[in-house]
């Protein structure tokens, strides 16, 4: 049986979709809430500076603090990606699979992704 690149195509497309579509939904919730939190503590920071509440001599910790956040937040979605574009590997790969193994009737074993 000779594979239909037409349907292999949308087929692929139609998996990866379908990661991206759950996936995207959860990425966006999880950037806003973090966001949001990282923009009320630039809030309190630059209120606390204008008030003198934080000092001069404090200044430097309260701005290190924002910066420890917007980098957690970073690597927290650097993950969260790498996690999506597995998925993605995963759901394309086995449409691949699964079209050549219908096509030549054999089992093929699935490939892992070693994602490093």
């Amino acid at each position: 049986m000779a594979l239909d690149l037409d349907q292999l195509v949308n087929d692929m497309k139609t998996a990866a979709s379908g990661v991206l579509q759950a996936d995207v939904s959860t990425l966006r919730g999880f950037t806003q809430q973090q966001l949001q939190a990282i923009a009320q503590q630039a809030e309190l920071v630059s209120t606390g500076i204008l008030t003198k509440q934080i000092t001069a001599e404090t200044q430097q910790f309260f701005l290190d603090g924002l910066e420890d956040m917007a980098l957690s937040f970073a690597k927290t979605l650097r993950g969260l990606l790498m996690v999506t574009i597995e998925k993605v590997w995963n759901a394309v790969v086995g449409v691949l699979w699964g079209a050549i193994s219908k096509a030549t009737n054999l089992v093929l074993p699935a490939p892992i992704l070693n994602s490093q």
